[in-house]
Order: structure tokens, then C-alpha cells, then sequence
């Protein structure tokens, strides 16, 4: 890429499409956190930036693998940002997200916070690398099951046969836990 060379154009012109991309990420993000969360897009997508970047210009393989691990830093702040708060309100305004997106014969949704469901994530990725990314992909930046496969690079059918894998499993897990 020529903006890895040093082409100040060639950075101009990406910067303001890596940003609006990461815009539509950070907002499918906030759309699931409660109504009076302080967090906005452009903080999120900023902070994101800023750990993305930094002070290296890492070497991305390609555009998948720059949104994939920008997903992933955003799961990381909100989770931080949800511990931080949760410390300072005692576990008031917990964030709440339901699991049950796109079943169609799904048992009945579940409510959880956003911690909750990292902690379960992490259960998740010691069992299943993959599948854990495929939720991180699917639910948390909202890609559709050919953008994450293309991010993956696992076909179409095994992103989809693995969600559903990973959905159900979360979801036990989830109720098995609210129900202790």
C-alpha cells in the first residue's frame, strides 16, 4: 500500500473511508447499550483510532483484517467502559443486549450486560477460537456472514453453521448463570 510508504495523499484519501467505516461500526455497537449511555460514536470510533494506530502504522493484511481487530478494540472499550462504570455506580445502569438476533425458532431472549456476555465470550474462545470471533464479528461489529467469512477466511456455510453453534452455546451458558 502506498501510504505504508510514506504517500501523504495516499493516507489522506483512506483516512476519511477507514473512518466512516469505523463510524458504522461504533454505532452498531451503541445501538445495543442503554438509552442513557455517555459513550458517542465518534469517542468510540477516536479511541479506537488511537488504539488501532498509535504510534506504529501496523502491517494490515488486508481491509477484513484492519475492521476485524477494529471490532475487537471496540468490544475492549466498551467492556471497559461498562467495568468502569458498573464499579461506579455499584452495578446501576447495567448495559443490556439480547443474544436471540436472527432466530427465528429462538427460545426466549435473554437480557445481559455487556460484561457479562464478554466474560461468556472468553469462556467461549477456550473452547472455540473461532466461534468466538465469528460472535465478536457477527454481533458486536454487525457483519454480515460474507463479511466475516471473508475476514476468517472460512467459507460462507461454516461462518453460519458456527454461529448458530456458538449463539446456542452462549445462550446456555448466559441462562445457566442468571438462573444460579
Amino acid at each position: 500500500m502506498r501510504w505504508r510508504s510514506g504517500d501523504q495523499q495516499a493516507l489522506d484519501a483512506l483516512v476519511p473511508l477507514v473512518y466512516s467505516e469505523l463510524h458504522q461500526i461504533a454505532h452498531h455497537y451503541l445501538q445495543r447499550e442503554r438509552l442513557d449511555h455517555t459513550l458517542q460514536s465518534t469517542a468510540l470510533v477516536h479511541e479506537a483510532y488511537v488504539r488501532l494506530v498509535g504510534h506504529n502504522v501496523p502491517q494490515w493484511q488486508d481491509r477484513a483484517h484492519f475492521f476485524g481487530v477494529a471490532a475487537r478494540v471496540m468490544r475492549q472499550i466498551l467492556v471497559e467502559y461498562a467495568r468502569s462504570h458498573q464499579a461506579a455506580k455499584r452495578g446501576g445502569g447495567v448495559c443490556k443486549v439480547t443474544l436471540n438476533e436472527d432466530l427465528e425458532a429462538a427460545p426466549k431472549p435473554v437480557d445481559l450486560d455487556v460484561i457479562m456476555l464478554d466474560d461468556a465470550l472468553k469462556g467461549l474462545a477456550l473452547l472455540d477460537e473461532q466461534q468466538s470471533r465469528i460472535v465478536e464479528l457477527r454481533f458486536f461489529a454487525g457483519l454480515s456472514i460474507e463479511d466475516t467469512s471473508e475476514v476468517l477466511g472460512i467459507s460462507p456455510a461454516t461462518v453460519s453453521r458456527e454461529w448458530t453453534s456458538a449463539r446456542a452455546w452462549l445462550h446456555r451458558e448466559v441462562t445457566r448463570g442468571s438462573t444460579a
